[in-house]
């Protein structure tokens, strides 16, 4: 477990960390978003030993670390993996020195090293890229050898910040899905750090919503996502995608899933009642959103329509006598 007690961190007369007092149980993904210097990376440095706070405690399973020096932080540090942005890889090392690198860092034997290099490739999935130069690697195979680096001295707690922020949609996906296979593996207690909403409903078990260095809002991801407090919280959730593929498919055969697309013209008027009356169907609002573009309203409904087939097409047809733009998205 990683517990804070009223942390807090300046540099020179300004506060980027505030009396923050949390704890991340063992075992589980916890999550910190925020936005672009609401503190989350400073946040990180303090939990992972980087930076000493300037008040406040750091504890490790009860024990105090904060105040560690010389040769205890350096073995305390050894219970920690790290994983960057940017990968920070060595450019002059291949693929196999650079995850061997905080081996060689400690002692470990030949053997040793050898072993657990290729135990950590064949782990994250590249164990035919080991004399590969790093320049050779896409970005997700670079964060894949980043990982097994930061895996190599059999860590406790696993710190990722930004770990997925330079990658595409698809390989982020899989870098997450690395992540929870080995935190499942390994027992580890992982944190990351995150301004992107989808990486946290992803993965994460539990959320922090840290902002102008406090801890705004703070709870499971589904309390956070089902419940926000807070309008930040409400910000970062309104970026989700409002439907995916597998929730469609658990509502029933006589149902369409439609996303309906209304210009300023038809924005304000009640289309939708008149729908429900003139074609004989019921409708569920799965989810909206009004925007303004050049000063006029465009609106997008996420709808369920449930009724006959005949009824559903009779529908459909007459929102597009409206102007409305259709997407049918399920049945």
């Amino acid at each position: 477990m990683i517990s804070l007690k009223n942390v807090s961190k300046n540099y020179s007369d300004l506060s980027v960390i505030s009396d923050i007092s949390m704890e991340i149980q063992s075992n589980v993904i916890y999550g910190i978003i925020g936005k672009s210097g609401a503190g989350k990376s400073t946040l990180i440095r303090l939990m992972s030993l980087l930076e000493n706070p300037d008040a406040g405690e750091i504890c490790y399973d009860g024990v105090r670390v904060d105040n560690l020096k010389g040769k205890e932080l350096l073995e305390c540090r050894h219970q920690l993996g790290m994983i960057f942005q940017n990968f920070n890889l060595f450019s002059s090392r291949d693929v196999f020195g650079n995850v061997a690198y905080p081996l060689e860092i400690v002692g470990k034997d030949r053997e040793s090293i050898r072993n657990r290099v290729h135990e950590l490739l064949e782990l994250v999935g590249l164990s035919d890229k080991s004399a590969y130069p790093i320049s050779k690697l896409s970005g997700g195979q670079k964060q894949r050898v980043a990982i097994a680096r930061a895996l190599a001295n059999h860590p406790k707690f696993l710190f990722c910040d930004e770990a997925t922020s330079a990658l595409d949609p698809q390989t982020t996906k899989s870098i997450l899905r690395l992540v929870r296979d080995i935190r499942n593996k390994m027992g580890l207690t992982v944190v990351m750090i995150t301004h992107q909403m989808d990486v946290v409903k992803e993965i994460c078990d539990y959320v922090s919503v840290i902002d102008g260095g406090t801890i705004i809002e703070n709870g499971t991801l589904k309390s956070l996502v089902s419940f926000p407090h807070t309008q930040i919280a409400r910000e970062f959730i309104s970026t989700l995608d409002p439907l995916e593929e597998k929730v469609l498919r658990k509502f029933p055969p006589n149902s369409r899933i439609c996303r309906l697309h209304f210009g300023s013209e038809s924005v304000m008027e009640p289309i939708l009642s008149k729908i429900i009356k003139t074609c004989q169907v019921d409708a569920n609002i799965l989810s909206g959103t009004l925007r303004t573009v050049n000063d006029e309203p465009i609106g997008e409904l996420v709808v369920e329509f449930i009724g006959a087939a005949e009824n559903l097409n009779s529908a459909i047809c007459e929102l597009k006598s409206y102007g409305i733009m259709i997407e049918v998205l399920h049945g």
